[in-house]
């Protein structure tokens, strides 16, 4: 028993040198560790692209919803009575002035035409012989071989023979129109629609309708300004014509250009808007009539105008506003007011200076007064 409690108090003494010399080693280690330490390494700035302020000279466009309307626009008729021979022109066709679109059968036409022609020939033979007659019996009156009464009866001859040939001339261009309009022609350059009358019909004069023909080089874009863009088109309209832009639905870059021609001279009470009107050539016939577009109006030009990308703009409860490189390369944030946009830039009004760089990425990381590394970026197209 003795044994058993001396070799127990040894372990014991032995166990309290093993925890003893752990201690004193780790003591040890701490204290080497701390001493050999590296430096907490820099705080991470943010780099973010910035671009410098654009300044240029802004045109000043008003907008408008706007439809296209022809300029001319008829009903093909006839101006003879008839049986409808040939259409020539396809529904659809783009035409020329003076082409043909429809011809009646001219037989009936012709035939009067001949009869006319033949009737100018025969009295043209009586006012030959009548002509012959005065002339004899004017020399036989001057011998006395001729009364006064007889004379007097030769001499109307002649003028009736006169008076019948000019009927007849007239009966001859009464009848060449008549055959001439049994061929129907486009009286100006467009495009015809659909045959309204197969052919075979029995056309009336202005009764029957063939077909319709639609002006389409030029072409007018009407559209309703209000009272109050009035006064800056009218304005505009004393320094010169005003260039009117269309864009069709989806573009972005005007594909047709004209001039405003036409303002109304009412302004309609129950809109505040007034009807105008602009002149597009159409040559590709791209505009068609029904068709709505947007029309831009250019009225003004504003010079040294501060530009700057629209990406670069953030918006808050208190308006709109710019992250800029502020003093020792940290954000600054100004509200800005804005104006009218070109392509991908947009006007400010007030808020910023020409010589601001303004941060055009990682806005969503960044806030007033962090440190920023600044990355210029290629300048904004102008």
């Amino acid at each position: 028993m003795r044994r058993w409690k001396i070799a127990l108090g040894s372990a014991v003494a032995l166990g309290a040198i093993s925890v003893a010399s752990v201690h004193f080693l780790d003591m040890g280690n701490l204290s080497g560790g701390t001493a050999g330490a590296a430096p907490a390494p820099a705080a991470f700035v943010m780099p973010v692209p910035v671009v410098n302020v654009v300044k240029k000279t802004l045109p000043i466009y008003l907008d408008y919803a706007a439809r296209v309307e022809s300029i001319r626009n008829i009903t093909l008729q006839a101006r003879v009575p008839g049986y409808l021979q040939e259409q020539t022109a396809a529904d659809g066709s783009d035409v020329k002035q003076g082409d043909m679109l429809y011809r009646i059968a001219p037989d009936d036409y012709q035939a009067a035409l001949d009869q006319a022609k033949a009737q100018v020939q025969r009295d043209s033979a009586t006012l030959e012989y009548a002509k012959s007659n005065l002339g004899r019996g004017t020399d036989l009156a001057k011998a006395g071989y001729l009364d006064k009464d007889s004379f007097d009866q030769r001499t109307s001859n002649l003028r009736a023979a006169q008076a019948a040939l000019a009927v007849d001339q007239a009966t001859v261009r009464t009848a060449e129109l008549n055959l001439g309009y049994a061929e129907i022609k486009a009286p100006f350059s467009g495009r015809i629609g659909r045959n309204q009358a197969s052919v075979g019909t029995l056309v009336s004069v202005a009764g029957t309708v063939l077909n319709t023909l639609v002006q389409l080089d030029p072409i007018y874009v009407t559209f309703n300004p209000s009272e109050t863009d009035l006064i800056q088109i009218e304005q505009a309209k004393a320094n010169g014509p005003i260039a009117v832009d269309v864009l069709l639905p989806g573009e972005t870059q005007p594909s047709q250009k004209g001039e405003l021609t036409f303002i109304d001279n009412t302004i309609d009470h129950s809109t505040g808007t007034i009807t105008a009107r602009a002149t597009i050539g159409n040559a590709k016939f791209t505009l068609l009539p029904g068709q709505y577009v947007r029309v831009r109006l250019h009225v003004k030009e504003q010079p040294n105008t501060l530009m700057v990308p629209q990406v670069a703009l953030g918006s808050s409860q208190l308006g709109k506003y710019l992250y800029v490189v502020g003093k020792g390369n940290t954000v600054d944030q100004k509200l800005v007011s804005l104006g009218p946009t070109d392509g991908d830039l947009i006007s400010v009004t007030s808020g910023i200076s020409e010589t601001d760089q303004v941060i055009t990425g990682n806005l969503q990381k960044i806030g007033p007064g962090m440190p920023v590394s600044p990355l210029p970026q290629p300048k904004p197209a102008s």
